[in-house]
């Protein structure tokens, strides 16, 4: 039994782990919350469990992504008429302002799709909250 993923990310290399952890994720729009008053981004997502890809085992789990300390959102060619629209993320990465310690965080959408984050500082998290469940394909990338 493979252990539920729990990452933080405080700096620009942590969240190339948590990156690689959520690419090919699968998220619904209606999924997708920005809670101005706390200042915290969410999104549940259909996470592909890379970790036991290479054993044969294709998976998906059930995980939470969140980024605290959000001063603002921008989304640009992401659909936002209906919550069921559905989009996959290809990474997320984090530029530094040029007074630390905040930055902007860029979630890269497939089809060009992103949302923005602009930070005070950057502190991520990425939790599985459920059991996996088999899916019978692999992203595959190289015919995209």
């Amino acid at each position: 039994m493979v252990q539920r993923l729990r990452l933080m990310a405080e700096d620009a290399a942590d969240l190339e782990i948590l990156s690689a952890a959520a690419q090919d994720a699968l998220v619904r729009v209606g999924e997708i919350r920005y809670d101005q008053k706390s200042r915290r981004f969410s999104a549940l997502i259909n996470r592909f469990r890379w970790e036991t890809a290479d054993a044969g085992k294709f998976e998906r789990v059930r995980a939470a992504l969140s980024f605290e300390s959000v001063l603002h959102v921008k989304s640009r060619r992401v659909r936002t008429d209906t919550d069921d629209a559905l989009a996959s993320i290809l990474s997320i990465a984090f530029e530094l302002d040029p007074e630390p310690p905040g930055g902007t965080v860029r979630l890269l959408l497939a089809g060009g799709g992103e949302i923005v984050l602009q930070v005070e500082c950057l502190d991520a998290l990425l939790v599985d909250i459920g059991d996996a469940w088999r899916t019978p394909r692999r992203p595959d990338h190289e015919r995209s």
